[in-house]
């Protein structure tokens, strides 16, 4: 029961705003007022805040569209627009390209064989020249070098071989192969009596050129006389890069060899592109020496980077290539990518 004072009448009612207690307490108490909320004035700022935020919309009442974000590729650069190039209605002459670096074990015979095989599937006709003594290229089709009644060896010494008996067919259609074995090796030292001994291969592929959309051609790991008959004979050259330091010292000395070949030799010869190979993204060496060859040689590196994987050791076991062995796999999507990247850029259409 509120008690009631003299006359009888209740006390008259005080009202303290909050502000006047809390700065008596704060005189009192230190308090520091900045630990308290006032819940008046934060609703009047929400309220301000809500009215700044209110966007207008357009007078014609359609949202504007917004640009996505491009897609960042392995090499740190956005990914370019590759689009199916159409079917050939007919074929030839093809384009000669060189699979080049006198370092081995860089991916060159891979690359030959799976770039083959992603071209032909998109519909062109290729010929896969084995120019190296080791026949990798051709075992790595399921060709045995050592049961070969003549190879690609005969061809280049003897006017009595017909190309027609040396190129055979592989299991994937448009894919044809002229395979090796070691006999080439001797062919670098007896062409060195030839004359005109660096267009050999040329003249040799001049006769199969009208048949074919690309013909690919798979150097030996030096810069030889087999080398330069191969940079001679070819109109653009590809650059397997391991994303290793040692191979990445040996691009210097291969840049300076083609152009050594383009002044003497052949003119038309360029390079189509440098191709990083056995990138692991996982460690920071393949990163840091992927990111410094696009820093030295910028749009010369294919947007497509070919990643470690099992999958390759065990198509050359096959005897196929990885679009046909593992035809879902990363791998052979990348290959499928570089080819549509070849393409592109030599605007074989």
């Amino acid at each position: 029961m509120q008690e009631l004072h003299e006359g009888g009448e209740a006390p008259p009612t005080v009202v303290a705003s909050s502000r006047s207690v809390v700065a008596d307490l704060t005189d009192e108490h230190h308090l520091d007022t900045t630990d308290f909320e006032w819940p008046l004035l934060r609703s009047e700022q929400q309220t301000e805040i809500g009215e700044d935020l209110v966007v207008a919309a357009p007078p014609d009442g359609v949202a504007q569209s917004v640009e996505p974000e491009p897609v960042i590729g392995p090499t740190g650069r956005p990914w370019p627009d590759l689009p199916t190039p159409p079917l050939l209605t007919e074929h030839g002459p093809a384009l000669i390209i060189a699979m080049c670096n006198q370092k081995g074990g860089v991916g060159k015979t891979t690359t030959t064989i799976n770039l083959g095989a992603a071209l032909a599937e998109l519909g062109r006709h290729v010929l896969l020249v084995d120019f190296d003594p080791q026949g990798s290229l051709s075992v790595g089709l399921g060709v045995n070098p050592h049961t070969l009644s003549a190879s690609i060896y005969n061809l280049l010494l003897s006017r009595d071989t017909s190309i027609d008996d040396v190129i055979d067919q592989t299991g994937v259609p448009g894919l044809d192969i002229l395979p090796s074995n070691i006999d080439l090796a001797a062919a670098e030292i007896q062409l060195v009596s030839e004359v005109a001994r660096e267009q050999t291969l040329v003249r040799l592929l001049e006769s199969v050129r009208s048949r074919y959309d690309v013909i690919l051609i798979d150097c030996a790991p030096s810069l030889g006389l087999l080398t330069i008959n191969a940079l001679t004979a070819a109109d653009r050259v590809i650059m397997p890069l391991e994303t290793e330091f040692f191979a990445l010292r040996g691009i210097a000395l291969l840049t300076d060899t083609i152009a050594k070949v383009q002044d003497r030799l052949n003119p038309k010869l360029e390079i189509l592109g440098i191709l990083g190979t056995m990138y692991d993204p996982r460690t920071l060496h393949s990163r840091e020496v992927l990111e410094r060859v696009v820093e030295a040689f910028g749009e010369q590196v294919f947007h497509t980077v070919i990643r470690r994987t099992v999958k390759f050791p065990e198509t050359t076991v096959a005897g196929e290539p990885i679009t046909t062995y593992a035809p879902t796999s990363p791998g052979a999507e990348a290959y499928r990518n570089l080819a549509l990247e070849v393409l592109a850029r030599c605007r074989v259409a």
